[in-house]
This record gives C-alpha cells, sequence and structure tokens, in this order.
C-alpha cells in the first residue's frame, strides 16, 4: 500500500497533541476534550490556538458531555452555537451525531445541526455504533450529506468490529467514507484495513506524560481513580509507527 492511498486521524486531546499528530504524519486531527467520555466539544481557546499551531486538516467534534447520543432541546442549542464557535474559529471539519430513542438517527436534530454547519464536512461519529439498524441508518446518513462514518464497526474495537466494517465500505459503494477507529494501532491496522478494504483510518497514538510538579498531594485526587500527576498525549512516535504498519 502506497501512503497516497490511506488517510490517517488523530484523536487529540490537545493542541500538543495535535502538534504531534502533524509531526507523526497524520493527515488530519479529531479535536476533543473529555477524553474518558468518548471524547466532548472542546473549547473555544483550544480550537483557535489548534487552528494557529498545525497546517493539516483540522476537524472539532460538537458533543456537549458524554453518554448517549440522545440529546434534549438545551443540549442542541448548546451544539448549534458551538458549531458556529467552531466554523469562526477555522475549522475544516465538524464531528457530531444525534440518535432517536429508538436507536434509529435523529433526523430532524441531524438536518438542524447540517444546516448550521454551512458545508463544512461532517462526519457521523461513533454513535452511530448505537444505532438499531446499522446499513439503514447510513442511508439516512448519506442522505444527510455527510462524508464520513467514524466506526468501530458496532463492536468494541475496530478490530472486533472488522467483518461489519466491511460490509459497511462494501454497501456505501463510495457513496460515504467508512473510516474504522477504536483500537487501531500499530499491531492491527493493516489487518483492519486488509479485511475491511477501508481507506482512512482514525486512532489517538496516545501515551502517558509524567507531570512536572514536585509537590504532590496524593490524597486529594481531582475526579473517581483519577491520575492528577500525568497527562495523556498523542505520540508522534507512535503515529509515525502505526502509519508505517500500513506500508
Amino acid at each position: 500500500m502506497e501512503r497516497s492511498d490511506f488517510k490517517i486521524e488523530i484523536c487529540a486531546n490537545s493542541v500538543s497533541s495535535c502538534k504531534a499528530a502533524q509531526e507523526g504524519g497524520a493527515d488530519r486531527v479529531e479535536l476533543c476534550a473529555g477524553i474518558p467520555e468518548g471524547g466532548t466539544t472542546p473549547s473555544a481557546g483550544m480550537i483557535r490556538s489548534a487552528r494557529m499551531s498545525v497546517n493539516i486538516e483540522l476537524n472539532v467534534i460538537i458533543r456537549p458531555r458524554g453518554g448517549d447520543f440522545l440529546y434534549s432541546a438545551c443540549e442542541v442549542e448548546e451544539m448549534l452555537y458551538d458549531i458556529e464557535t467552531a466554523r469562526k474559529l477555522g475549522a475544516d471539519g465538524l464531528v457530531f451525531g444525534a440518535l432517536a430513542p429508538d436507536g434509529d438517527v435523529d433526523m430532524e436534530v441531524m438536518e438542524r445541526l447540517m444546516t448550521a454547519a454551512e458545508g463544512l464536512p461532517v462526519t457521523f461519529h461513533r454513535a452511530f455504533d448505537h444505532t438499531a439498524d446499522p446499513l439503514a441508518a447510513m442511508e439516512k446518513i448519506i442522505g444527510l450529506g455527510c462524508v464520513r462514518i467514524l466506526t468501530s464497526g458496532q463492536k468494541p474495537d475496530a478490530m472486533q468490529g472488522a467483518d461489519m466494517l466491511a460490509t459497511l465500505v462494501k454497501a456505501a459503494a463510495g457513496r460515504i467514507i467508512i473510516m474504522p477507529g477504536c483500537g487501531v494501532n500499530a499491531s492491527n491496522i493493516k489487518h483492519i484495513a486488509s479485511v475491511s478494504g477501508a481507506g482512512e483510518f482514525h486512532f489517538s497514538a496516545r501515551t502517558r506524560k509524567e507531570s512536572r510538579m514536585l509537590y504532590r498531594n496524593l490524597s486529594a485526587t481531582m475526579g473517581n481513580g483519577s491520575d492528577d500527576y500525568s497527562v495523556s498525549v498523542t505520540s508522534a512516535d507512535i503515529v509515525r509507527n502505526t502509519v508505517a504498519a500500513l506500508l
């Protein structure tokens, strides 16, 4: 496989992770906060700083909270404001998804969000993995005008979902990009590519970075089970090695 045959998107949780993704050879970043929750909308400051720091494509996730993808009227309004902010700050694309209570695509909410996107390319994120009928959902997402679906093939990770990914790629027939994500790494990306036939891949390439704090109060943590003295960041070397594994 030639480098031009595929695209790499890195899930970046900070500006430094965006820089590492670019250094490692990524084509695009998905900028998000709240990684432990599966990704939430980053701050305006993070979006602006990331846009000024990298020249690869910058997609911004629009997700007001963790948990399910059934949104209240207030949450939809928040998403609309966040879309406007991301557009104004120079996002190249947006990442969002909304579901109805029965596991179908919430067409009413999605149409409002797509209108607010004003033509920016939209990736329907892993809300797709919680749809009751993935093939029917894909057709609706295509009809909405989304350019891409991020999915693990409705399994815990893309390796386990490789067969479903292959089914989706075949059914899409070039009408929308099916991008495997979740658990993609240097040890399995070539297999996932071979089985699925996908040409774009999403992963985080993260490692732990130790805090520079000298004084540490280990009895006062900031969250349930949190590690306050290290952070998760994208590694340029891991990006580079994963890209190389496809060649």
